[in-house]
């Protein structure tokens, strides 16, 4: 069988960020989640995601550099339905006290 989870390395984690790389290998999606922090995405490979919310569905394509942004709450899930793996690195803002 064939694990179709999307690869998740946290490379920081302290009391200000959280920094996480993301490998979405072909078929692997991350499962529907919120986000508990407000986060950037920083795209690393070019590709396009599909993202799936309570609402919506919707491609997202990714160029390298290209960040943007999310609020806490962010709901969804999201899935590499193409044939190249995507990559990008999320950070996540912790509060400052």
């Amino acid at each position: 069988m064939t694990d179709t989870t999307a690869i998740a390395t946290v490379q920081i984690d302290n009391e200000f960020t959280r920094v996480t790389e993301w490998r979405f290998p072909p078929g692997t999606e991350t499962g529907m989640h919120v986000h508990e922090l407000d986060y950037v995405v920083v795209p690393t490979t070019t590709g396009t995601l599909r993202v799936v919310t309570p609402d919506e569905e919707f491609d997202n394509v990714l160029h390298p550099g290209a960040s943007y942004t999310r609020s806490v709450g962010a709901e969804h899930n999201v899935k590499n339905l193409g044939d190249q793996e995507c990559a990008f690195v999320e950070v996540e803002f912790k509060g400052r006290g």
